[in-house]
């Protein structure tokens, strides 16, 4: 009898990839988000801020809770047990990878998600475009083709938000 090798990354024999396993685990997450993950997504989903936004989107060897890739922005929503340290690394990673980050504690989205929707429309334009034109793989209901302009605000400006640019 013939034992048959698995591929390198494991897969075919219930080892899976790494990749494999950040993307079960990103929708896991996505099934099962924090109540304030919850809220945030509600103001984000539907471009409601002008740009597609991704839940618990894969940036390996992470996932970030929110990411708009044609502006490369990273929305990171912080509970009670996230490290500081951790947090720094993960920020180094994506910044070196040309996202930029920023961060919120469960307590902003709670008491000011006027504060923290106007932060990020705020980061959103003052990030570059990563490509012209539409996405270069749309998705085939053609999500992403059209774009659409901002929403206004109205009420709280600034403030609640911690973000890291990344380097120049």
């Amino acid at each position: 009898m013939r034992i048959k090798s698995p591929s390198p990354s494991g897969e075919g024999l219930g080892w899976g990839s790494r990749e494999s396993l950040l993307q079960g685990r990103a929708h896991d997450m996505r099934r099962n988000p924090t109540e304030w993950e919850k809220r945030l997504w509600r103001c984000l989903s539907a471009s409601q801020l002008g740009h597609k936004f991704r839940r618990q989107h894969v940036i390996a060897p992470y996932i970030c809770d929110f990411f708009c890739p044609a502006k490369g922005l990273v929305v990171e929503v912080d509970g009670d047990t996230h490290d500081p340290d951790r947090d720094a690394k993960r920020d180094r990673h994506f910044q070196s990878q040309g996202f930029r980050v920023i961060r919120f504690t469960n307590l902003d989205v709670r008491e000011n998600m006027d504060a923290v929707l106007a932060t990020i429309a705020t980061a959103l334009q003052a990030q570059p475009d990563r490509w012209s034109g539409p996405h270069p793989n749309p998705s085939p209901e053609g999500e992403g083709l059209d774009q659409k302009a901002p929403l206004p605000f109205r009420g709280g400006v600034g403030g609640g938000g911690v973000e890291s640019d990344p380097p120049q």
